[in-house]
């Protein structure tokens, strides 16, 4: 054997460990990029991410991997007629369920009418449906009267609470539905559902098709 031949069969022994990495390497990044395509295709189309919104007054936002489909439950507005949540699908719906007796309840509500007030002329509705029992239902309206343009909606029988999944961990409690009627975020606690985070969440619903 010639020393040439000899000198690059030893290079071809050294590039053997090279090239094995080399396209290690090149198999893991195909495989990083068809993973990312895959998770992308997973994603609903024309759904936004709504977690830039988990901060300030919104920090305990919880934000769903995949949006949650809407319990079918019945409850009441201030006349008795009964309402789904389905009935409100083509608008972005904020509900709130809440109680007289439940102070963090009462500290957040003003912010929920001002949420309401701010968006009048948009798909949007408050339901701030109260789970106190028939024997308040005057102090239930008076807590709406005192929170224009907010309306009495009910549920004393916790039907929804009991019914969201997970179910409501306590009060308040406030989910936010998208314009197809899919849970998109929920916040367990009062927040300030004036503030700029809960608009800014609101608006990149508005503005999905």
């Amino acid at each position: 054997m010639s020393e040439f031949q000899s000198d690059r069969d030893e290079a071809a022994r050294k590039l053997g460990p090279l090239k094995w990495a080399i396209g290690a390497v090149l198999v893991i990044g195909v495989a990083a990029v068809l993973y990312v395509i895959a998770q992308a295709s997973f994603k609903p189309a024309g759904v936004v991410d709504l977690k830039e919104f988990k901060k300030a007054s919104l920090e305990k936002l919880d934000v769903p991997t995949q949006p949650r489909a809407a319990p079918a439950t019945i409850f009441t507005d201030g006349a008795g007629k009964p309402h789904t949540l389905a009935d409100f699908k083509g608008q972005v719906v904020v509900m709130n369920l809440w109680a007289t007796w439940c102070a963090p309840c009462k500290k957040e509500m003003p912010t929920l009418g001002k949420l309401q007030a701010a968006y009048a002329t948009q798909p949007l509705k408050v339901l701030p449906i109260s789970v106190d029992r028939d024997s308040d239902l005057n102090l239930v309206q008076a807590e709406m009267a005192a929170n224009p343009p907010l309306q009495v909606y009910r549920d004393p029988g916790y039907k929804l609470s009991f019914a969201l999944d997970p179910r409501a961990a306590g009060y308040p409690t406030t989910v936010i539905y998208d314009k197809q009627g899919r849970e998109r975020a929920r916040l367990a606690g009062d927040a300030d559902w004036s503030s700029p985070e809960a608009r800014g969440l609101v608006e990149a619903l508005l503005r999905e098709h």
